[in-house]
């Protein structure tokens, strides 16, 4: 980490760590301390040029909780275009909603199980 940038990515992570949505919070307080399937996860991850709401080094799994203002305007575009550059580099991403979270954790979280299970299965791709 030698550049601008990259201090910068790491100022603008700690800041929304800082400020997370209460929907992370809630989906926070069951990821920490490997919870899920013993997989230790980190919030507000820099990866490449992105910062990414939850992310698990072992599985390569990024799991991003959207709000309503990610099917505004052009960031339905913008979502598109970063989860095709960070899947070509070899990334997993699930996404699910701040209602789904807030209201459904339950659901939630046993989609996040189900995820990790496809991306282990060894007929993964076929």
């Amino acid at each position: 980490m030698g550049n601008y940038r990259d201090k910068e990515l790491v100022m603008n992570a700690r800041a929304l760590r800082n400020n997370m949505t209460k929907a992370e919070i809630i989906l926070w307080s069951r990821l920490r301390s490997r919870q899920i399937s013993g997989y230790k996860f980190r919030r507000q991850q820099p990866l490449l040029n992105y910062i990414v709401d939850f992310y698990c080094h072992d599985l390569k799994l990024i799991i991003e909780v959207d709000g309503e203002i990610h099917s505004l305007n052009d960031n339905p575009k913008y979502d598109l275009k970063r989860d095709n550059i960070l899947k070509i580099n070899g990334y997993h991403i699930l996404r699910l909603t701040n209602l789904e979270v807030e209201t459904e954790l339950y659901s939630a979280i046993n989609k996040i199980i189900l995820y990790i299970s496809e991306i282990l299965s060894p007929f993964q791709g076929d």
